[in-house]
């Protein structure tokens, strides 16, 4: 497995930096939206970059990608038919990749993008990389795709070992356990990890990663076949839902408007 870093940028971006002692001193990042904290970070770390891997085309995390390319020179992996033109390595559904001695698999989630892909990486403990497509207890908005394609999505998730480390983009946890809390009051362990993270925050600690383990009871767009989560979707839009696509429609449009 990968160590793994965050870098914060903007108000609430994480760059994900990851190393291994057996790689030496390589390190490659994730969705680097600025170059200006990863620079900063490989020198205070004495890291060379060796890869730079892409989610999805959004300038929050590809609007460093052309400046350290400039200043190193490596591979730049993301989606095939991506709107950002700085892919070098494009990747499509299935495919595999090695990262400093340790392999990937690409899943194409096209929900928030329609390019959106997640990397997952199986050895160890489990680790996956999902940009903005699923959050500690929630999701991407539906900027491209639809709420079918991200249900497809919550259940590729869902299907992952229980184990695995969820590492998304965004310091989004806080709001999304406000939703959850709200979807689903009488659930125990929303509050419990809402009591955490509140913790982490005040001492100015990321709240992730989280664990799919943990997903699975707090996350409401991966829980649309709980009655509790059918009955306050139903009553947010005022109409008996019948799929879980259309739960999760109503609870995506519900926190829009949250």
């Amino acid at each position: 497995m990968f160590t793994v870093t965050p870098i914060p940028a903007f108000n609430d971006n994480y760059i994900w930096a990851l190393t291994r002692a057996s790689a030496g001193n390589k390190a490659v990042v994730v969705d680097p939206g600025d170059a200006t904290p990863v620079m900063t970070w490989l020198q205070e770390n004495q890291l060379e970059l060796d890869a730079i891997l892409i989610t999805h085309h959004h300038a929050d995390h590809t609007g460093g990608v052309a400046q350290l390319v400039s200043a190193f020179d490596v591979p730049v992996y993301g989606p095939k038919d991506s709107p950002f033109a700085g892919i070098s390595q494009p990747l499509s559904q299935g495919d595999e990749i090695d990262i400093i001695g340790l392999g990937l698999t690409i899943q194409a989630v096209p929900a928030h993008t329609r390019d959106h892909i997640s990397f997952f990486q199986p050895q160890g403990t489990p680790q996956l990389f999902c940009g903005d497509t699923l959050f500690l207890a929630g999701c991407g908005r539906l900027f491209e795709g639809t709420a079918k394609q991200m249900l497809d999505a919550m259940h590729y998730f869902a299907s992952l070992p229980d184990a695995t480390e969820v590492y998304c983009t965004h310091e989004y946890s806080l709001a999304n356990l406000s939703f959850a809390a709200c979807v689903e009051p009488e659930n125990t362990d929303i509050t419990s990890t809402r009591e955490r993270c509140h913790k982490l925050r005040e001492n100015n600690q990321p709240t992730l990663p989280s664990t799919i383990a943990q997903e699975k009871l707090i996350n409401p767009y991966m829980r649309t076949q709980v009655q509790a989560v059918i009955n306050s979707a139903e009553h947010f839009s005022g109409n008996a839902l019948s799929s879980d696509v259309e739960v999760l429609a109503a609870l995506r449009e519900w926190k829009n408007q949250f």
